[in-house]
């Protein structure tokens, strides 16, 4: 990690018909968090993202909010503007002089802004991009009165939020022309509604029931389900700069009725109410975009321990703009020897959860209560020709099918993460994380069970940076303890290559030089995975 962090700019989401809330709210609810009471120390209080983030040793940042005016008209300049020059002083979205002076003093590095859109005028996607892209220039204007190299801000965005920035890159690309890759480094979106919100296309009467989406004015064709806008993201950005965060949890969502919406929404959509599969308000099919990269979160879109008032968006994003290393893995090989329902017709469903250690967080969740494992299948192997990602996620919302459940990228790719070696403790040896492996089955026909488990098992995966790389899984913890840790060197010693090993040796895979495998086994199910683990 550099010493010097990037600008990180927030940008909230739907505030709905009326805003005088988030008008009211100085942080426009990223100082919201959530407390654990069933955890100790650290993990007992996520105290929201902005409060986390000025807390934090491993990625300290400096309120900056207060720096940046934004007013629904112009403003004349002040009598007074020191030094800085009329431009930044005038206008709806303004520097204030003394404050930018205070504040600013150390430069724009390690700042932190909240865009409060909300306050701009009139209520349009399009004014709140520019208002977006105005920001940004003034944070670049002020690093370059400070002599910094200004290498671009980076954004979190939760729900249309993620909308806003979109417009923001096209803004900038008006201005000048393939700015919008050097003025922003990575984002960030929460639950962000990129292909529209799936029951807009639902019936006139159940539009009546939800006066969130029907009183929302202007904002409202923002998330129309028919529109393909979310292609702009590519003409003005690199999509894999851009990590979709994407919630599984319907149940916990405060608003009911939009819930049911999603639910009957899959109804015309696929002729079933078996599935929710959103996070209440915004379909898992939605909050991605093809080609970007993306990770599932079992919360849900807002209001207490959500999406943005869980401490996970927090961890997934500070390893997303900070981390040392990026992790992929893939499934390599598969096979399933129990189930297959004898009286009806299984399919099998396949998926991953996966912690850092140190802290009790996941970066990723997939599980049947979540709706979103990979499948389905109905080979032994799992090699059912799932439909392409990309092509999938390339289509309108509003186009029959939700076959988005495919794997996350060639050659069968389950997961690619950021982890942060140097926010380790000094005493841990290597990079950790907990891999949580599901296999489950149900029966289409309604003879059999429907929620089979076939295979579950926790390995810890143990990585050891350097040239070549070395990569061990665990069965459990014993080796992997701060109190009496086994270094590299210990844990080469104890290492094997079979499956029924303590720690297993992972083995260069012939194919892919750079990659490791390692296999995984027990009642019901076997599998060979592959990992690849790169420096950013």
């Amino acid at each position: 990690m550099d010493d010097a962090l990037r600008p990180l700019v927030l940008v909230r989401g739907f505030g709905g018909p009326d805003v005088s809330d988030e008008q009211g709210s100085p942080y426009q609810g990223f100082n919201d968090g959530s407390v654990y009471p069933s955890r100790r120390g650290d993990n007992y209080i996520y105290e929201g993202f902005v409060l986390r983030a000025l807390k934090s040793e491993s990625y300290p940042y400096r309120d900056a909010t207060n720096v940046v005016g934004f007013y629904s008209e112009d403003l004349p300049s002040p009598i007074e503007p020191h030094h800085l020059d009329d431009d930044d002083v005038t206008g709806s979205v303004v520097l204030d002089p003394q404050t930018e002076q205070r504040v600013l003093r150390d430069g724009v590095a390690n700042t932190i802004w909240v865009y409060r859109y909300y306050d701009l005028r009139p209520r349009a996607l399009e004014r709140y991009g520019e208002g977006l892209r105005r920001l940004v220039e003034l944070i670049e204007r002020s690093a370059k009165r400070h002599g910094e190299d200004f290498t671009g801000v980076d954004i979190v965005a939760h729900s249309m939020g993620g909308l806003v920035v979109r417009e923001g890159l096209a803004r900038m690309d008006e201005v000048s022309s393939g700015s919008a890759r050097t003025l922003v480094n990575r984002v960030v979106t929460l639950g962000t509604p990129h292909r529209g919100i799936a029951f807009q296309r639902a019936p006139s009467w159940l539009l009546r029931m939800l006066p969130l989406i029907e009183e929302a004015g202007r904002e409202l064709s923002s998330f129309d389900p028919t529109s393909t806008k979310f292609d702009d993201w590519a003409e003005h950005f690199d999509v894999g700069r851009v990590l979709t965060v994407v919630g599984t949890n319907y149940r916990t969502y405060g608003p009911a009725v939009a819930s049911f919406g999603n639910r009957l929404s899959s109804l015309f959509d696929e002729g079933t109410l078996a599935t929710n599969r959103s996070d209440g308000l915004v379909k898992q099919a939605s909050a991605q975009l093809p080609g970007a990269p993306r990770t599932f979160v079992h919360k849900c879109h807002g209001g207490p321990d959500s999406l943005v008032t869980s401490r996970e968006a927090y961890e997934i994003a500070m390893r997303f703009f900070h981390g040392s290393h990026k992790v992929s893995l893939w499934l390599d090989q598969a096979e399933v020897s129990r189930g297959h329902d004898t009286f009806g017709r299984s399919e099998f469903y396949f998926g991953v959860s996966i912690k850092p250690r140190f802290v009790d967080f996941e970066l990723v969740h997939q599980s049947a209560e979540a709706e979103n494992c990979y499948g389905p299948f109905h080979q032994a192997d799992l090699g059912d020709p799932l439909p392409d990602l990309v092509t999938e996620l390339s289509k309108p919302l509003a186009a029959f099918g939700d076959r988005t459940t495919g794997w996350a990228g060639p050659d069968r790719l389950v997961w690619e993460g950021w982890i942060d070696l140097s926010s380790a403790p000094t005493s841990a040896h290597g990079m950790v994380f907990r891999i949580d492996v599901y296999v489950g089955e149900r029966d289409t026909f309604g003879i059999g069970f429907s929620d089979n488990v076939v295979f579950r098992k926790q390995y810890y995966v143990q990585v050891f940076p350097g040239d070549p790389w070395e990569l061990y899984v665990h069965t459990g913890e014993k080796f992997l303890g701060t109190k009496e840790p086994a270094d590299q060197d210990a844990i080469r010693a104890i290492a094997q290559t079979g499956t029924r090993s303590e720690v297993q040796s992972a083995v260069t895979d012939p194919d892919h030089p750079g990659q490791r495998l390692f296999h995984v086994g027990g009642t019901g199910f076997s599998a060979t995975f592959r990992v690849g683990v790169e420096h950013t």
